[in-house]
């Protein structure tokens, strides 16, 4: 065969083979999901993890063309079921609904517990929802407002105590960041059950605490707990009356949100990924599912890979410098 022969010969095969590149992610999109897809949640049954995934996984599942099981795997804070998911084949047909406490901060905390990286073990597929916490405080505490707030904190360093779920949750990490940033220091008293913390602030039990809005947002619009400021840097339609900490000029950084997202194991083909946000976004467009989310305080973001990656990245910057300057430890 002459060399001119041999150059079209592999110039064609070249071109074939860009073709079928080419053509793979259509394919993969167009074969998937070739089987039920499982949900898995980290958190046992009944919580708002486990709500949130109820809301999504039927209207996913019409879009998908097969059903999306949910498999409720709880322990250790949701660790077992983050591990098995991150463990799972990456073929799209195993997905994780997860938080940013277990998602990102669990490995800082737990460094020998946990064996998963939240940010290479998985790939982000979309950012559902989102909302910030609420600094609380009993109804006898004397100070009524953030500035009134932090005198009495400088006043009497340590003295007062502040309630959270537990050690090395977001709670706790945000708890620690009005510490760090506004340069005083509540002592933090962790917690197994939330509501029976809301339940000791209207007694007076506990000073303050760090908590999820829709579990204090009856009390503080009753008059029973003190409000005084959510963790973003603008206020929350769900507390329209309750400053930003950013208000503040002291607290400007204070920025902590409590999310869901929703993860397929790392390597799974990326025109999967974008095929199940690019469906997930078309679910969160629903308004009875987006007054759902606002029921339980979120707002619906549907923030897909590349984006939710980026946010990632920065979750784990803020969250791994309070979480070194503070000394974080739940183990």
């Amino acid at each position: 065969m002459k060399l001119s022969s041999l150059m079209k010969s592999a110039i064609a095969a070249t071109a074939a083979l860009g073709a079928l590149c080419a053509a793979l992610p259509a394919a993969a999109q167009a074969s998937y999901p070739s089987k039920p897809v499982t949900l898995i949640v980290p958190y046992a049954a009944g919580g708002n993890v486990d709500a949130v995934a109820r809301w999504v996984a039927p209207e996913l599942g019409k879009r998908l063309g097969q059903q999306v099981v949910i498999e409720n795997v709880a322990g250790a804070g949701g660790i077992i079921g983050t591990d098995r998911a991150a463990r799972a084949p990456a073929d799209g047909h195993t997905l994780l609904l997860s938080v940013e406490s277990t998602i990102v901060i669990a490995k800082m905390v737990s460094p020998s517990t946990v064996k998963y990286d939240g940010l290479k073990d998985f790939a982000p597929v979309t950012l559902l929802s989102n909302s910030p916490l609420v600094l609380v405080g009993r109804p006898s505490l004397p100070a009524n407002t953030l500035d009134e707030l932090l005198q009495l904190l400088q006043r009497e360093p340590g003295k007062l105590n502040y309630a959270t779920s537990g050690i090395g949750t977001s709670l706790h990490v945000a708890g620690e960041m009005f510490n760090q940033i506004g340069g005083v220091q509540m002592t933090h008293v962790p917690y197994k059950v939330g509501a029976q913390i809301v339940t000791d602030l209207m007694g007076n039990q506990v000073d303050l605490a760090m908590l999820p809005i829709p579990l204090t947002s009856q009390q503080v619009k009753a008059g029973r707990v003190k409000a005084f400021g959510v963790t973003e840097g603008t206020r929350s339609a769900a507390l329209p009356e309750v400053p930003s900490m950013a208000e503040h000029p002291k607290l400007k950084g204070v920025d902590v949100t409590v999310w869901f997202g929703i993860f397929a194991p790392a390597k799974t083909d990326p025109a999967i990924v974008a095929k199940l946000h690019r469906e997930t976004a078309e679910v969160l467009k629903d308004e009875g599912l987006r007054q759902k989310f606002a029921t339980i305080g979120m707002r619906t973001l549907g923030l897909g890979p590349e984006a939710f990656g980026s946010f990632l990245e920065g979750e784990q910057r803020k969250f791994g410098e309070i979480v070194r300057l503070r000394n974080i430890r739940a183990e």
